[in-house]
């Protein structure tokens, strides 16, 4: 079983049972614990014949370094895509493709917020360059909240080549700038784009700035210069869907 990942918390865990039973291989269930939330999890696993085993917080809390709340899966892991996925889903998605970008962002924890934004506004896939990034571990999962098991993460040898290839599929590359002279709200977003972030601090690479067809920026009122990558990510994304209605 060393190649199996704990999911843990309640929410990860029902979500994962809910989108991805299939890679679920035992239940790990806090004794005693029997409220309605942890029922909802047990049905589920049932439902799908998945083992469970019952065991004393202490054995649990040596298991599992963070906030299980009571419940942990061991799950196969996920499935991860390369970039020959981009033309298969360009070709089911047709003209009105939403596509986030991620140029180097490592923490996991910007990852996994970023894929359950991506997620939530309905994008067909998350796509970052495989050296310099953040892996999909269990943080990046536990923060997608079971969105890394729906929206499919593709990890490309070459980030620039990858969004050349899209551009001449149709799809418009907008990178996010703040030195960017354009606002995002002017730009239009209704049609098939590809929305880069860069790297918390650092920003768009030279090379991927310079391939975008666009770079875009947010209004700025406050005294901050930025805003953390996910929450940039989520606003970007979330204009493309208001455009999109």
């Amino acid at each position: 079983m060393s190649n199996l990942e704990s999911v843990f918390g309640l929410h990860a865990v029902h979500s994962l049972l809910k989108s991805a039973p299939h890679r679920v291989v035992e239940l790990r269930v806090l004794k005693d614990r029997n409220d309605r939330r942890i029922q909802q999890i047990l049905s589920l696993a049932e439902q799908n014949a998945i083992p469970v085993q019952t065991l004393k917080r202490a054995t649990l809390d040596q298991q599992i370094d963070g906030n299980h709340q009571g419940v942990v899966a061991l799950a196969k892991p996920g499935e991860t895509y390369d970039e020959s996925h981009l033309g298969t889903l360009l070709t089911a998605v047709g003209s009105r493709a939403l596509f986030l970008v991620l140029d180097g962002v490592t923490d996991p924890h910007n990852l996994g917020a970023c894929l359950r934004s991506a997620e939530a506004a309905g994008a067909h896939a998350v796509i970052a360059p495989k050296d310099n990034s953040a892996s999909l571990n269990t943080i990046a999962r536990k923060v997608s909240s079971g969105a890394a098991d729906t929206i499919p993460y593709i990890t490309v040898t070459n980030l620039a080549r990858t969004l050349k290839s899209l551009q001449e599929q149709g799809v418009w590359v907008i990178g996010a700038a703040g030195e960017a002279e354009t606002e995002l709200y002017s730009m239009d977003l209704s049609g098939s784009v590809a929305l880069v972030m860069g790297a918390e601090g650092k920003g768009l690479r030279r090379l991927t700035r310079e391939t975008c067809d666009y770079l875009a920026k947010l209004p700025m009122a406050g005294e901050v210069s930025s805003l953390n990558v996910s929450v940039a990510a989520g606003i970007f994304l979330f204009e493309a869907v208001r455009q999109r209605r």
